[in-house]
């Protein structure tokens, strides 16, 4: 039984051995059987693969999101911080740009009539335990800057320092009601007292019963003696309506500042009076209105109706 065995096996050994032989002859002989039986075997498992591919698509994708989904949260995470960066960036540079505007105009102005000032930032803004109409700047005695110096914009007119400290200051604003200065019509040497109201508009006292005003008329600041708290010669702002009630010991006018209070962001402390009242020339010009477009149509003739003589 076991030399049986043993035969058998020696036989299978030898028929196998011829078998490759003879397919490996055919093949090099140019007979495509190995690729035959390969291109059968690849056919009959196509559809399988497909198949197989079909089911596993959706498990591969799976894997693949769950994989890459922290990376995602983070790409999210930096474009989220890198957008409000560049936000910050924009609102910062709005604001340069802005502040530059301010200075570049307040330098004009201070030029113009000749005034010695230190320019200052704006970094408060609200009242005091004194007034109720205030601003805090960046600039202070160590800057030359001392109390009841002349404060402008590039407008005009702001305030006047009431306390300086070395680093700092704080400006009473023109609108605070507690705000008085001395006034002059331009174009004249008519004067009164502008006080402030607690907003933009000012109220006007003439002390001459027969002083001519009327709406669009500048005021300027008429100046003290030795140009504290005030130097002559800057814009104030302009008359929009006169009071002239009869009767009435003296004329009212109602005044809008040309500074807006509420959008400054730099100014200029007057520290020396300049050496000769710049009168009118601070004056600022009137707006010159936009003309309206003009349109010129032409008329045809029409032509004269044909008469018919009807026989």
């Amino acid at each position: 039984m076991r030399y049986g065995g043993d035969n058998r096996g020696r036989l299978l050994i030898i028929v196998l051995i011829v078998t490759s032989l003879f397919l490996i002859t055919l093949d090099l002989r140019g007979v495509s059987v190995i690729g035959g039986v390969r291109t059968g075997t690849q056919t009959a498992l196509t559809p399988v693969q497909k198949f197989g591919s079909w089911a596993l698509t959706p498990l591969r994708n799976f894997a693949s999101d769950v994989t890459h989904l922290g990376r995602t949260r983070n790409q999210i995470e930096k474009l989220k911080a890198e957008n409000e960066t560049l936000r910050n960036t924009l609102l910062n540079r709005k604001s340069a740009d802005a502040r530059l505007k301010q200075l570049k105009s307040v330098l004009n102005l201070a030029g113009g009539g000749g005034y010695k000032v230190v320019n200052a930032k704006v970094i408060s803004q609200g009242p005091s335990t004194s007034f109720t109409q205030t601003i805090t700047i960046d600039a202070g005695t160590s800057s030359g800057i001392r109390s009841n110096m002349t404060v402008i914009s590039g407008y005009g007119l702001v305030g006047v320092v009431k306390i300086a400290y070395p680093d700092s200051s704080l400006v009473q604003l023109a609108s605070d009601p507690a705000f008085r200065i001395g006034a002059r019509i331009a174009k004249s040497e008519q004067i009164g007292i502008l006080s402030g109201q607690g907003s933009r508009t000012g109220v006007l006292q003439l002390l001459d019963n027969t002083t001519t005003v009327k709406a669009g008329d500048a005021l300027l600041a008429r100046g003290s003696d030795s140009g504290r708290p005030f130097v002559p010669g800057v814009p104030i702002g302009e008359v929009t309506s006169v009071d002239n009630s009869p009767g009435a010991v003296t004329q009212t006018a109602e005044v809008r500042f040309y500074a807006n209070f509420s959008t400054l962001g730099v100014v200029a402390v007057v520290i020396a009076k300049p050496e000769s009242d710049p009168r009118d020339a601070l004056v600022p010009p009137k707006p010159v209105p936009t003309p309206l477009p003009t349109v010129t149509i032409y008329a045809s003739p029409s032509p004269s109706p044909s008469t018919s003589t009807e026989p």
